[in-house]
Order: C-alpha cells, then structure tokens, then sequence
C-alpha cells in the first residue's frame, strides 16, 4: 500500500512538473531589443517611455503590444509585435497534456513575440518628404 502511495505521489508530481512546459521553458515575458539608426531615439512602448535606442525591453508574451521610436527632426517609426504559438507548445502535446496548454494559455508562455527584434531606420523630415 505503502509503495502504491509514494508511486502516486511520484507520479502526480511529475505530471505537476512537465505542465506548462513553455511557462517553465522561457518564461511569461520575452526580451525584445530595439535598435534605430541614428541611435539614440525615444522608444515607447504601448504609451510608456522604455529608454533610448538601443535598449532591451521585456514584455509580457500574452499581450500585443506598439513599439514606437521617435526622434526629433525624424519620421516617427512604428511597429507592432503579435503573438505566434510558441514551439514549445509541442511539449506541451507529448508530455503536459491539457493541463501544460491551458497553463501555458493562462501565463502568456504558450507565445512568443514577432518580431523578437527591431531594427529602424528613422527618415530624416526632409528625406521623409521626397518619398511622398
């Protein structure tokens, strides 16, 4: 009985460890560099100031988010970052079963941000006009 009940034990705890193997794997946030050329520019983020480029920003894998750089005499540049399923879901599939994805959904660790860096070049106002 005894060893019927640390086998249990064994098991479940194993089970409680492979689920959310994404969540576990590269965690709920990812870090996104941001590079402009001329560097030094002002980098927003879903409307909250992050820094000057370039700077590494964290961000949290479950939502999307707005990426803006600006620079004073420069066209401001502006992207969006989306979620894609995340390879590690797969791990999930073979060994976390439901309970790993719905984990993995709930943290934001079943995605990864696209794309994982970004790179500007700002056009100055003046080289900005010629293109329109």
């Amino acid at each position: 009985m005894l060893k019927k009940c640390i086998s249990m034990i064994t098991v479940v705890s194993c089970i409680a460890l492979i689920a959310g193997c994404a969540t576990i794997m590269h965690g709920t946030t990812q870090s996104v560099g941001i590079s402009s050329s001329p560097s030094g520019a002002l980098v927003t983020v879903d409307n909250s100031e992050k820094g000057r480029t370039p700077v590494a920003v964290d961000l949290k894998r479950k939502e999307h988010h707005v990426v803006k750089i600006e620079m004073e005499g420069y066209k401001p540049y502006e992207v969006s970052l989306t979620q894609s399923v995340s390879g590690w879901v797969w791990g999930n599939i073979l060994f976390g079963g439901l309970i790993g994805l719905a984990v993995d959904s709930i943290t934001g660790g079943l995605y990864k941000l696209t794309p994982a860096e970004v790179n500007a070049v700002l056009l100055s106002n003046r080289q900005a006009s010629l293109y329109r």
